[in-house]
């Protein structure tokens, strides 16, 4: 059972996003905060907790420096940004300071219900404009390396990982156990010489052509 944060200073949407986890969500506690100050206190009087919603704009945050701080002091909680705002610079740098998602504030409930259970099973949530191909110049590693260093199987991972699937997503397209598909991204990881999954889905979405069979 999971211990989860919500952290907003707008009272209707933290009401909103409560109701989600109430009706949704399998849990052991809620709590909530307006602030990045009553997040640190619900943080230190439940340091196990699971998962911090927390709104990008709130009282405290000063942009991502909040984001920053959280994560340096509560390694073990995972931090998922709240914004009404999803453009890509924005969600790629939460990520890369150690946010494990981005939650865009217009979800529909379902759909935030489904981000949230993904976050609680350890795993990634973006948006899907992070996805997209970038136009900022990158270097982009040929398709033909990729596949040298991968297995077929490996490859197909990596070509969902960049459509943005969750591990039970790809085992169900797949027809693989869930506990299959952690085993192919840590190779992928491993292998590709990439820090988390958020990086072997931008690779993916690199490689020119590429559309899973």
């Amino acid at each position: 059972m999971s211990i989860i944060i919500v952290a907003d200073d707008h009272p209707l949407y933290r009401d909103a996003v409560n109701d989600v986890i109430d009706r949704y969500v399998d849990h052991e506690l809620r709590l909530q905060a307006a602030d990045l100050n009553q997040v640190y206190q619900q943080l230190s009087q439940q340091p196990d907790a699971d998962l911090v919603l927390l709104d990008l704009n709130m009282p405290g945050m000063n942009g991502l420096q909040g984001l920053i701080e959280l994560r340096r002091q509560f390694p073990a909680t995972a931090v998922a940004m709240l914004s009404a705002h999803d453009d890509k610079h924005t969600v790629l740098e939460a990520i890369k300071l150690g946010a494990s998602g981005y939650i865009s504030k217009s979800l529909a409930h379902d759909a935030l219900a489904a981000a949230i259970n993904q976050l609680l099973r350890g795993e990634m949530y973006l948006p899907a404009l992070s996805f997209q191909s970038t136009t900022e110049e990158t270097v982009v590693e040929p398709e033909s390396n990729v596949r040298e260093q991968l297995t077929e199987r490996q490859f197909q991972v990596l070509l969902l990982l960049g459509q943005g699937a969750s591990n039970k997503d790809i085992a169900t397209q797949l027809h693989i156990a869930e506990t299959t598909v952690k085993t192919h991204v840590s190779a992928i990881l491993d292998k590709l010489e990439l820090d988390n999954r958020m990086q072997a889905g931008l690779l993916a979405n690199r490689l020119p052509g590429q559309v899973l069979n």
